[in-house]
Parts: C-alpha cells; sequence; structure tokens
C-alpha cells in the first residue's frame, strides 16, 4: 500500500485552494469541502455574520458541534431526548400526533 500524497484542488465560498491529501482520501476531501462550502454559504446567507474569516470560524464551530454531539451521544442518550422532547411538547400543546 502506497502513502503517496496528490494535490486536490477544491472550492469553497468561491475560492479554490490546493490542498495535499493521501491518493485514497481525494473523494473524502471533496466531500469535506462541499459540506463546508454549504455550511459557510449558509452562515453567509444568514446575514449576521461577516469576512470569510469570521464565517469560516463560525461554520468550524458548527460542524465541531455537529460531530462532537454526534459522537458522545449514546443510543439510550438520543432516546431519552427524544422522549423528553416528545414529552415537552405534549406538555406545551404542540404534539400533533
Amino acid at each position: 500500500m502506497s502513502n503517496s500524497s496528490t494535490n486536490v484542488e477544491v472550492n469553497i465560498l468561491d475560492k479554490d485552494y490546493l490542498v495535499a491529501c493521501p491518493e485514497g482520501a481525494r473523494d473524502a476531501l471533496r466531500e469535506s469541502a462541499r459540506h463546508l462550502d454549504a455550511k459557510m454559504r449558509e452562515i453567509r446567507a444568514s446575514g449576521k455574520v461577516f469576512g470569510t474569516e469570521r464565517i469560516a470560524v463560525m461554520a468550524a464551530l458548527n460542524i465541531t458541534h455537529e460531530m462532537l454531539e454526534q459522537s458522545t451521544m449514546s443510543d439510550s442518550d438520543a432516546n431519552l431526548l427524544r422522549t423528553m422532547d416528545y414529552k415537552l411538547d405534549e406538555a406545551l400543546g404542540e404534539n400533533k400526533d
């Protein structure tokens, strides 16, 4: 198995970047770039954050938060939160079942 790397061009928020990555990780890098681009566009469209650097930091924080939530929440925790959400909706009269 070769550990050689290659350069991949990705476009994020209308700017091209040349990024080095292992041969077998090109598709994953491109998918990551698309995800980051979408998050940054979402933040820019909100009109609440200005400047590419600030948009990038907010996107990074949001993505990191999502990852940490997914990796630290067990199935039982997720089920408990869903049950609590359902009960809260029911108590507030917002359950549409």
